[in-house]
């Protein structure tokens, strides 16, 4: 008997929506359970104990946590459409190395970013192209599509997911975060992810994801009248 799949998430969280784009492209039916985040659900917090956070997959009775895993979890148990290189342990290694560097160094310095002013935001918007720098180079010797070739893989997953973000606070802010002179194969990339069909069919519009970005950003710098 097949076991069932479950998702408990939010409709604009990034880090579900990797989860759910990885679902798709694998073709794997689950249901998905839309969390309160301000007032969770017993489940969840039955089946992530530690973070108390969505995304959780629930793959039968085993629950799976965190969304870097959970994409690790689910290219192992669906072997169709891999979104991690096979038979290649060094290419392997490589996109995990990358996917945890958007995690623990670019999105770091992004966060920094908006929520300092100043010298001190200064000197997080350099570091932030700094780390956005070795994407752009790394694109630009690949010279594909997508950074997984000419199908999006686990790296344009971890990445694509969160795009709508740089958006939200450029209007928002007026600071100018990725310079097309500086980082021109990356915007071309960003836009071949949005526009991708498997995308557009699972994730929210960026439009809408781009406004919720945006009223987020406004309770992180206190500007928030509701």
């Amino acid at each position: 008997m097949e076991r069932s799949v479950k998702l408990h998430g939010h409709w604009a969280s990034l880090f579900v929506h990797r989860v759910q784009l990885a679902l798709h492209l694998k073709g794997v039916k689950y249901e998905f359970i839309e969390e309160d985040l301000e007032n969770k659900s017993s489940s969840l917090l039955l089946y992530n104990p530690v973070y108390k956070k969505v995304p959780v997959l629930v793959h039968g009775d085993c629950p799976v946590a965190e969304s870097l895993v959970i994409l690790r979890y689910v290219d192992d148990v669906w072997k169709d459409n891999p979104i991690m290189p096979v038979d290649d342990p060094y290419e392997h290694a490589m996109v995990s190395f990358w996917c945890h560097f958007v995690d623990n160094k670019l999105s770091k310095s992004f966060g920094a970013a908006i929520r300092t002013s100043g010298e001190e935001q200064a000197k997080a918007i350099e570091e932030f192209h700094q780390n956005l720098m070795f994407l752009e180079q790394k694109l630009a010797e690949k010279g594909s599509k997508f950074f997984g070739g000419e199908k999006i893989d686990m790296l344009d997953i971890v990445i694509g997911c969160g795009c709508h973000w740089f958006k939200a606070v450029e209007e928002l802010s007026g600071l100018k975060l990725i310079d097309p002179n500086l980082f021109p194969h990356f915007l071309e990339w960003k836009q071949n992810f949005i526009e991708s069909q498997e995308v557009k069919e699972v994730i929210p519009p960026f439009e809408k994801l781009t406004d919720y970005a945006k009223s987020i950003y406004k309770k992180i710098l206190g500007h928030d009248n509701n």
